[in-house]
């Protein structure tokens, strides 16, 4: 398992986009819709670490309910697993409290799934890999 990238909501995408660029002095590669999050990604790199700022593209999507209660910040961590499936499996027979009952289409046509914040010292976990 490794850090796959650090999720951080943002209110205003652009403000955020020329902070990180000139911070970390590389551009967004990527930007992606995620229907099922109803969320617009934006991904910069350096060496091995990926930042992806999150948009929310509606009212209701988890990262406009997110800024409602938190505000503007870091929204979860993510780690990259080889099975998702087995992952998933794996965790829910530990015990773990899992806010998917399966994987979903996430960013990079990978499957992602979440962690109740409760399990991890109030930091949301996506794991994402292929099934």
């Amino acid at each position: 398992m490794k850090l796959e990238h650090i999720g951080i909501a943002v209110r205003d995408v652009q403000k955020a986009i020329d902070f990180y660029e000139n911070l970390l002095g590389t551009k967004v590669y990527k930007i992606e819709e995620v229907p099922s999050e109803k969320v617009r990604t934006y991904f910069l790199q350096t060496d091995n670490t990926k930042i992806e700022l999150l948009e929310a593209m509606a009212p209701d999507s988890p990262i406009s309910k997110f800024l409602e209660k938190r505000g503007e910040g870091m929204h979860h961590m993510a780690f990259e697993v080889e099975d998702i499936v087995k992952e998933m499996k794996r965790l829910k027979e530990e015990g773990y409290q899992l806010l998917n009952e399966k994987p979903k289409a996430g960013a990079d046509g990978k499957q992602i799934f979440f962690m109740h914040p409760k399990e991890s010292n109030g930091v949301l976990i996506e794991l994402c890999g292929n099934s």
